[in-house]
């Protein structure tokens, strides 16, 4: 299966943003309808569409849900959605609007307990993403604000404790590299694929250019999300999607 190429829109105040390294006060607007942006995303040959509710990963609670349900609506996109899902209520009517599946973060690293028993729980089994937001290898929460005590442990020992727990995927977010564009942290990446043997990974931050996804394009991961690198026009997404769905060559192979 080729890797899919997940274009972001993450939404503050109803408006298409992105932030440089998970900071707050390092914010780019952009001058675009995020319905118009997931169609002309769709238009592109995508088949996945990452959003994320930065107001509700600062408020504990989603806040742009009428939006995202615009979202998911308006296009045939699967739509994973993530900020602010801490509560079954709130899985359950994101689900409800349509949502493929969900990205926790916060709820999971603080409560394991439950967040295994939500894994496996019939109503989320397979729909729920892990969110592995890491700066320096240890996760951070509560929209990238907090290194928490609870979320203490490196991202790989996160990573390797869940994977038999049945994920849909894992995020794996460098945030040192987040809206920056200065590449893909591979490494770190790479690091986690040799632990998670069972749990589709995903890799988010960092990605500038056509030339970071044909090095992605390596890893044993089964997408990409891309944010700032779309909106600053340093990567065209349709030319993203060809590439990953290109057969490797036999050198590449070899």
């Amino acid at each position: 299966m080729p890797i899919e190429l997940i274009p972001a829109i993450d939404l503050r105040n109803g408006m298409v943003v992105r932030l440089k390294r998970g900071d707050y006060n390092q914010q780019t607007t952009y001058e675009c309808d995020p319905i118009d942006t997931a169609k002309r995303f769709e238009d592109a040959g995508c088949k996945w569409l990452h959003v994320v509710d930065l107001d509700g990963a600062k408020e504990g609670r989603p806040v742009n849900m009428t939006i995202i349900e615009r979202i998911i609506k308006a296009t045939k996109l699967k739509v994973e959605v993530g900020g602010g899902i801490r509560t079954e209520e709130s899985m359950e009517y994101l689900l409800a609007i349509g949502a493929e599946r969900l990205i926790l973060g916060t709820r999971a690293l603080d409560d394991g307990d439950w967040f295994e028993t939500m894994a496996n729980d019939a109503r989320f089994r397979r729909r729920l993403v892990l969110g592995l937001d890491a700066k320096d290898g240890f996760v951070a929460t509560h929209g990238w604000t907090h290194t928490t005590n609870a979320a203490a442990a490196k991202a790989v020992d996160i990573a390797r404790r869940m994977d038999a727990w049945p994920l849909a995927a894992i995020i794996y977010t460098d945030i040192a590299r987040d809206g920056t564009l200065e590449g893909p942290n591979l490494r770190a990446t790479a690091n986690l694929t040799k632990v998670v043997k069972h749990i589709p990974i995903i890799h988010s931050g960092g990605v500038k250019s056509l030339d970071d996804i044909i090095a992605l394009k390596d890893l044993a991961i089964d997408g990409i999300i891309v944010g700032k690198s779309i909106y600053e026009g340093t990567l065209d997404v349709a030319e993203a999607v060809r590439e990953l769905h290109r057969p490797a060559t036999p050198q590449a192979l070899a």
